[in-house]
């Protein structure tokens, strides 16, 4: 039987040559365990691609986020403007009114200023018809220095009716005495009509009671007769 040393030696040359073996396989099976550059380049194509994708999603969700945002900003846009014509249109024509209500009231108040005194003058009037028909009413063949007391009234009734219209005048008032004036509605009053020879018909051939006129206005018409056609 072999020894235990030549056992011993046979031994070690084996486990030699198994290491020498080992060493020289593992170089070819790194080799064989490294992934191939192809497959590497195809790898990181894909995953270049993933990434390329995401981002062109991302920028396609990026450019299409801006016209959503800016179809917002236009219709928000155009609310705000149809909102800014509407005022202007109501502060327009809240300031037409004012305007109108101004120039109502303006009118109105100067419409008071000149026709506030119209009863006043109304009832001035009846004194003056009197004094007009007291003057009227004295026989001019009896206002003489014979009679003194009748003269000195009757001038003085005369001086009053004069100062009284003096003050008619002065306020506006003025006096219809429409004798051979063409007929006028507005300012006259018919009683009658009559032909008179001599006079065109249509006109005024007598005046019953005279008229007045404050500021233009027909105060009091003239009662009158008026000519007509033979």
């Amino acid at each position: 039987m072999p020894s235990t040393c030549a056992v011993l030696a046979r031994v070690a040359v084996m486990a030699a040559r198994c290491v020498s073996l080992l060493r020289r396989s593992l170089p070819a099976l790194a080799l064989s365990l490294r992934p191939a550059p192809r497959l590497l380049c195809t790898a990181a194509k894909q995953k270049n691609d993933g990434q390329s994708l995401e981002e062109d999603a991302g920028l396609s969700e990026q450019k299409a986020d801006p016209p959503s945002t800016e179809k917002t900003l236009l219709e928000e846009k155009a609310k705000l403007e149809e909102q800014l014509k509407e005022a202007t249109e109501k502060y327009k024509r809240a300031l037409a009114d004012t305007e109108n209500l101004r120039q109502r009231t303006q009118k109105l108040v100067e419409e008071a200023k000149l026709y506030g005194i119209q009863a006043f003058c109304k009832d001035l009037l009846e004194v003056a018809d009197v004094l007009e028909k007291a003057t009227q009413s004295v026989p001019k063949e009896e206002i003489s220095e014979g009679n003194p007391h009748l003269k000195n009234l009757y001038e003085g009734l005369v001086m009053t009716e004069v100062q009284i219209q003096k003050v008619f005048t002065k306020h506006g008032l003025l006096r219809l005495d429409p004798v051979g004036a063409k007929f006028d509605p507005y300012e006259h009053e018919a009683l009658f009509h009559t032909p008179v020879e001599g006079k065109e018909p249509g006109t005024v051939a007598l005046v019953n009671k005279v008229g007045y006129k404050l500021h233009g206005r027909t105060l009091r018409p003239a009662l009158v007769g008026v000519v007509k056609g033979a």
